[in-house]
Order: C-alpha cells, then structure tokens, then sequence
C-alpha cells in the first residue's frame, strides 16, 4: 500500500500542507516500513486545473490513499474515479497523521471540503497556516480557514471552506450535508492542531 500526503516540507517530520491541489510538495510514503519519496507539485501556480492534475500525478504514483486538509470537488472526483481513498481534515506531521492512519481512526471521505481553487492566490503566510505549523514553534494564523493575503480584515477569502461561501439563504439538503461534512473536517483539523500544541508543551 502507498499512501500519499500534501506536505510543506521534504521528509516524515514535514507538516501537512491544508491545500491538495497547491501543496508545496507530495510525499508517496509505504505505511508499514515507512521508505518514502517526495515529489515537488507543479501545479501550484496553475490558474485552473490544480486538483484534477494533482490526483493524476498522485495516483500515477501508484497512491491507494491520500491524506490532506482539504480536497476540492474537482479532485474529489478524479481520486475517486481512480479507485484512490481520501482522507481529509488532517493537520500536524507526516508520522503523527500516517501513526493516526495505522491505528485506523482516519475515515475516507468522497466529499469535498471546499471549493474548486482552493488556495490559488494564497499568501506563503497561507501556505504554511495554521494546519502546516511550524518547526520547533507553535503554528501560523490563517491557512486552510480563510487566510486573506495582504493584510489584516476580517470575513472569509475565497480560500474559505465551501460552506462559508455560500449565498445566504440556501437550505437544501444537499447544501445541510455538506455543511455538516465541512464541520467535521474541521473538528478533526482543530483537533489534530491541538494535539500538535499538547506535544510542544511537553517538549
């Protein structure tokens, strides 16, 4: 099995980037004797597309499973198609998500998260975010939830989850389960974050 996780960095300590299509970087790690390989993204700066390129590569990859913060429906689709497990909602490290996985507390989703382009325009303040965190220190503002680039206000960028984005007023069913999976990804984001927090007290 080989599962393939959006990262920040270059090996198993790296944090994992919130973005799927716009990572900095894919990391194709075997979960059992943990060889791994790290690939750049050449779709960060893609106008459009972003997702749908990053699910080929990963699956070209020979992935059977991806972890990251957020899938938008474009990638959704093209990971499923291809027979690849997602699994959303992850922050902290490669090893802490990969030592989750293995206990079996990760669920696969074939729901998105957010919306199509997803990060584009995104700060390197956005890039790392609050889910990314930081080396031997605690974790960035902004990221995944709605990081704005140039400066401070308040209300939500378009990097915001698909929810937040939404006209008022709507209140279908479909848009009540979406909104209900976006609230659980989160809740696993803030709760990996903590987890995160907890270990660099200790430390």
């Amino acid at each position: 099995m080989k599962v393939a996780l959006s990262i920040s960095g270059n090996d198993l300590d790296a944090s994992i980037d919130p973005r799927f299509g716009r990572c900095a970087r894919f990391i194709v790690v075997d979960p059992e004797t943990m060889e791994y390989e790290v690939f750049d993204n050449g779709n960060v700066a893609l106008g459009g597309g972003a997702g749908i390129n990053a699910a080929q590569f990963v699956a070209s990859k020979g992935a059977d499973v991806v972890i990251t913060g957020n899938c938008g429906p474009n990638a959704m689709r093209t990971l499923s198609a291809a027979g690849v497990r997602v699994i959303i909602g992850q922050g902290g490290t490669v090893r802490e998500a990969l030592e989750r996985f293995r206990r079996g507390e990760l669920e696969s989703t074939t729901n998105a998260n957010v919306k199509d382009h997803y990060g584009l325009g995104g700060s390197a303040a956005c890039a790392q975010g609050v889910f990314a965190g930081r080396q031997g220190g605690g974790g960035g503002r902004g990221g995944g939830m709605g990081c704005r680039t140039g400066g401070g206000g308040k209300g939500w960028s378009g990097d915001a989850p698909m929810e937040q984005n939404r006209p008022a007023g709507g209140s279908s069913a479909e848009d009540l389960r979406e909104l209900g999976d976006s609230v659980k990804a989160l809740r696993k984001q803030l709760e990996a974050l903590e987890a995160r927090m907890k270990e660099m007290g200790k430390s």
